[in-house]
């Protein structure tokens, strides 16, 4: 008996469910700047119940090419709609509208601006690859999860807004009316919507988008990553242009180069070495075989006999790898493990710890202690390890205010390991390849050059790294085909470091 359902229900009662959307969840950066909110944007599409059929498709045409869409598909979905629908084909951003838009919708009855709003970043590209999309859920994604969505239903695609969709999406509402035949409706049963929760990033707004700024004319793959030393946070996560969407500034593999000289100093200051020690800059070694030198314009006053202060602020290839006897198999790995290298954790979005394998040649072995051979390593790696050394001791970095992480089980740093590694990286600022950021205004800067050679399209090329830290800052600038570190990177961490200060 329908009376069961409801007393009201008549013979010919029919129930009406209707779902009522939740507000997404804001995601929120340092201090609570808003990150993705609620922003304006425009739908743009043919309106068929303006024109008639024929019409709607030409009109279809038309969209497609100032709108730069395969206008195909875009066809063909209209011509399928009903002869009252709007057929969204676009949604820009209220300020991004092309101007041949607005003029084919003030010449076109059938071409219609419809006005909406959407959970979006600042701008399109701002930190895209790590904070994902929101769009209309898909039929995989329906099929997947029948009870969760349907179709017109908005979901977090990728990125942030994916992993934290369940989050983020709230929990919608439901409407239940009794419809009668003459049209009349009762509401029967309502449930209101509970909004999304946000999520809070450790990431500064404005850093950001100066990192962004600073790689939007860089060619080749690009990042920038900038890390506060005290407590971890993530302060800048920046993919340039080049990256093809792709997330390389948490996520990127690429051999570290001389940046990982910073390493390669605290295990041989571990095995006897001080800054003071004597080691040997001959212009080449070989070592089974292989040939080893210096980067082409490796200064001549600093070869041969060498304090090892000076081998690390010159960036001495043939001293590290003729200090590598020193070292035992996992003395290169525990060094890494001290400095935030090489011992993974789930931070809650991806990122990648990078590698320090124990080498398998002599060759191989050679190879690691400049940074090449088994060595791995994303920009973020490298911001972690010079966050370290600033610091002292292990910095995990962070991106999510409710993700909690800590330092790896293996040995910290010692004080006096820490204040030697410190002062020889500060001589790479005075007096060795980074001294391009010798006059940065502020407390003292430490830093580190890398250059890292891999087959490439044209051959044998060069990727270019500079890592540094002042204060309260730490910074990685890599750019994947590059002269060197100092004359690719360093400019652009330069740039940074002085619009942060």
């Amino acid at each position: 008996s329908r009376s069961i359902v409801e007393p009201s229900l008549t013979d010919t009662s029919v129930l009406d469910a209707t779902t009522v959307g939740s507000a997404r969840g804001e995601i929120t950066g340092a201090g609570g700047q808003k990150i993705v909110t609620t922003r304006p944007v425009v739908d743009v599409g043919v309106d068929k119940s303006r024109v008639s059929a024929a019409r709607a498709q030409v009109l279809a045409q038309q969209v497609a090419d100032v709108t730069g869409l395969d206008a195909a598909p875009y066809v063909k979905q209209v011509k399928a709609a009903g002869d009252e629908a709007f057929v969204r084909a676009i949604t820009y951003r209220v300020d991004d509208i092309p101007r041949p838009v607005h003029d084919l919708a003030d010449g076109s009855d059938g071409v219609a601006l419809i006005e909406g709003e959407l959970p979006l970043a600042p701008t399109r590209d701002f930190a895209a690859p790590i904070l994902g999309t929101v769009g209309d859920v898909t039929a995989e994604m329906i099929k997947e999860h029948p009870d969760l969505y349907e179709i017109g239903d908005q979901a977090g695609l990728s990125g942030l807004q994916a992993r934290y969709d369940e989050q983020l999406r709230g929990t919608p509402g439901l409407v239940i009316q009794a419809v009668e035949e003459d049209g009349t409706e009762t509401e029967l049963f309502r449930s209101d919507a509970a909004p999304g929760k946000a999520l809070a990033l450790t990431m500064d707004v404005r850093l950001q988008s100066e990192a962004e700024r600073l790689l939007a004319g860089v060619g080749p793959a690009s990042a920038i990553v900038a890390i506060r030393p005290s407590d971890g946070a993530i302060l800048a996560a920046a993919n340039g242009p080049g990256n093809g969407g792709q997330n390389l500034a948490t996520y990127g593999q690429y051999a570290p180069g001389s940046t990982f000289k910073a390493v390669s100093s605290l295990a041989l200051l571990r095995a006897g070495l001080t800054p003071d020690s004597t080691v040997s800059c001959p212009p080449t070694t070989v070592v089974d075989g292989k040939q080893f030198k210096n980067y082409s314009d490796y200064p001549s006053s600093g070869l041969g006999r060498i304090p090892f202060r000076a081998a690390l602020a010159n960036s001495c290839n043939t001293a590290f790898i003729g200090e590598r006897d020193r070292l035992k198999d996992l003395d290169l790995f525990d060094a890494a493990a001290s400095l935030g290298m090489a011992v993974d954790h789930d931070l809650g979005f991806p990122a990648y710890f990078g590698s320090v394998e124990p080498a398998e040649s002599e060759t191989e072995a050679a190879a690691n202690m400049i940074g090449q051979g088994r060595i791995l390593a994303s920009p973020m790696t490298m911001a972690a390890v010079i966050a370290s050394a600033q610091q002292g001791e292990v910095v995990v970095p962070r991106l999510l205010e409710d993700v909690k992480v800590k330092a790896p089980d293996h040995e910290p740093m010692s004080r006096g390991e820490a204040a030697a590694l410190r002062g020889m990286l500060r001589g790479v600022v005075t007096s060795g390849s980074g001294i391009g950021l010798a006059d940065v205004p502020g407390p003292e800067v430490i830093a580190k050059t890398g250059t890292a050679e891999f087959q490439g399209d044209r051959g044998i090329e060069t990727h270019a790294w500079m890592i540094a830290a002042q204060g309260d800052l730490a910074v990685a600038v890599f750019v994947e085909v590059g002269q060197s570190g100092s004359s690719t990177a360093g400019p652009i961490l330069e740039q940074f470091l002085r619009v942060a200060g």
